[in-house]
């Protein structure tokens, strides 16, 4: 189990790295809209690799037998390896490369705001919003919680899904 939740935990962190790194070299061309997208699809394309990892141990290691139970926990750790990729990716982003951008997403959040049309109180609670969002993301233990969250869903319902699909009983248990 180790080897493979190694191997594809690693290359799902690799890919969720690499892509939050080429993104953010353009980030400020694509925009925060366009960013989201790209990214969760990124996100989602990573958390594939949760599948095929099930599979392969399904097929490799466990001599096509597997539990939903084993199958989950398979899943869940090729998941944390590839969050901690993810988020130690952003924290050296965040923190090095990038330490405007709470200034910048909170600006945005408001201009947002201000052109779909919202009333004055809503403009007023998104801008008190963005000002805690601001003073909040710029703690790193509150950074790397929000940046969890935000990935770890997605890995959670792919392991969810990858061990009730691929569970399968022995030859003997089938019978």
């Amino acid at each position: 189990m180790k080897k493979t939740v190694l191997t594809f935990g690693l290359i799902a962190g690799a890919i969720s790295a690499v892509m939050m790194l080429v993104t953010v070299r353009f980030s400020a061309k694509i925009g925060f809209d366009k960013g989201v997208y790209l990214g969760y699809t990124t996100i989602v394309l990573a958390a594939l690799l949760v599948f095929f990892g099930v599979r392969s141990y399904r097929d490799k290691a466990a001599g096509g037998r597997l539990t939903f139970g084993r199958g989950f926990a398979v899943g869940i750790l090729i998941t944390l390896i590839s969050n901690l990729f993810y988020v130690a990716t952003w924290e050296v982003v965040y923190f090095k490369f990038m330490p405007d951008f709470a200034d910048k997403y909170s600006a945005h959040m408001i201009e947002r705001a201000k052109k779909s049309g919202a009333s004055p109180e809503k403009i007023e609670k998104t801008v008190r919003e963005a000002a805690e969002f601001k003073q909040s993301y710029n703690n790193p233990a509150v950074n790397v919680a929000y940046t969890f969250v935000e990935v770890f869903p997605i890995g959670l319902v792919m392991t969810l899904l990858s061990a009730a699909i691929l569970r399968r009983k022995s030859a003997a248990q089938a019978a």
